[in-house]
């Protein structure tokens, strides 16, 4: 992977803040849910043992990581502060419990679940907080992972995506270890490469998901949008393809709560 620069945004448009950005996905529940991708079950395998009955999402938005976290047995709670993102989980993932809360104040008792999943959501928390909350409800040696799809820049017209849908970036790497506290053991790390087959329009849906883009003024958006347009019918990679390949990395980490 390499890091692209961004592209500027026009003179006098101030980038949103953090919280302006946290509090977006709401009003754009429902395509999160229809054009987000999904994660590989080798990484979702990796991060969360076989032997977790009791598994926490949290900060789990529309279900994306949900849905492959549930399987018969295992009791699923998938805890999400925005309740249109709730409602719409409730929809796409109907076997979870759905619960309103935050990653400093999970709605479950202490020590009560196997492993706690953060999908691409860490960098929305207060990380000492994060850490304190999740190993409280850890039972003694259970698991917190955190995960991430990475975009892979590598690929060329990937690298020009990225510069376009970070316009207005200001949150840096969100993609690095977590930082825990003294409650949990060493991280261990993994990586994991995929694709996602996807028609080339959802490049142009896909980035309508972003907060950056939920977030800055209408002719703002909309020209990054048509940024993304001419890169589709342009790039000879995307051109006139029914499907193309979206390359990816899960970049993810996981720990030990300590007794």
């Amino acid at each position: 992977m390499t890091s692209s620069e961004p592209y500027d945004l026009p003179a006098g448009v101030a980038p949103p803040t953090k919280q302006e950005r946290a509090a977006s996905f709401g009003r754009a529940a429902h395509e999160y849910a229809a054009f987000r991708p999904s994660y590989p079950t080798s990484a979702v395998g990796w991060a969360v043992p076989d032997s977790a009955l009791t598994v926490v999402d949290l900060g789990a938005g529309t279900g994306k990581l949900t849905r492959l976290l549930a399987r018969p047995g295992r009791r699923v709670v998938a805890v999400e502060p925005s309740d249109q993102m709730r409602a719409e989980l409730a929809q796409q993932v109907p076997d979870a419990e759905p619960l309103p809360g935050s990653a400093d104040s999970v709605p479950l008792e202490d020590g009560s679940v196997d492993a706690v999943v953060v999908a691409q959501a860490w960098h929305w928390f207060d990380p000492v907080a994060a850490s304190r909350e999740i190993a409280r409800v850890l039972r003694p040696g259970g698991t917190l992972a955190v995960i991430w799809n990475v975009r892979d820049e590598s690929v060329p017209w990937m690298a020009e995506y990225t510069r376009i849908v970070q316009a207005g970036e200001t949150l840096g790497t969100i993609y690095a270890e977590p930082v825990l506290d003294d409650r949990f053991g060493p991280t261990e790390h993994a990586t994991f490469g995929w694709v996602d087959r996807v028609p080339p329009a959802r490049l142009r849906d896909l980035a309508t998901t972003r907060s950056t883009l939920l977030t800055l003024p209408d002719e703002v958006r909309s020209a990054l949008l048509d940024r993304i347009d001419r890169l589709v019918a342009t790039d000879p990679a995307l051109a006139g393809r029914e499907m193309i390949e979206v390359p990816y990395t899960v970049e993810a980490w996981r720990a030990e709560g300590i007794a």
